[in-house]
């Protein structure tokens, strides 16, 4: 299995709740630059956190790569979702490629969990930063980082 981890573009600092910060121009060119990663790959289905920067930039990456897969907005994607939660969610897709659109400390988290079996050293992801998990099951400890990019600064 392949499980790509996007944390979202830059996103303005001030809205009125968290859930509603927009993208900066400057996060729109961030995921750009993290779509060019992805272009070729074989992804089937897009998960997306319901915060308006995460489906911003599922919405810019989509376009960018012509996507037309399954593109699904889940609530278990949010910056303070639980670890396990998510896990057990993520076990009932059953495909091969798989892109996660979410936050930190969640995406961070996650990815340490299942790179080193523990939550003690997350992965370090900025704004746009794009990591590629792969292994036979999503099982903590037992996935290998194959890619891991980070926008350039401009």
């Amino acid at each position: 299995m392949k499980l790509w981890l996007l944390r979202h573009g830059e996103a303005e600092p001030n809205a009125r709740s968290d859930a509603q910060r927009n993208l900066t121009e400057h996060g729109r060119r961030q995921v750009r630059e993290a779509a060019a990663h992805l272009q070729g790959q074989a992804l089937q289905t897009v998960l997306v956190s319901p915060y308006v920067r995460a489906q911003q930039t599922a919405d810019l990456l989509c376009k960018e790569l012509a996507f037309s897969g399954s593109r699904v907005t889940v609530s278990w994607l949010t910056p303070e979702s639980d670890l396990r939660h998510t896990l057990r969610e993520l076990a009932a897709y059953s495909v091969d490629d798989l892109l996660l659109v979410t936050h930190q400390p969640l995406v961070g988290n996650l990815a340490g969990l299942l790179l080193y079996g523990h939550r003690q050293q997350p992965l370090p992801m900025n704004t746009a930063s794009l990591a590629l998990l792969e292994g036979d099951d999503l099982l903590a400890g037992l996935m290998e980082l194959s890619v891991y990019e980070h926008p350039t600064r401009f």
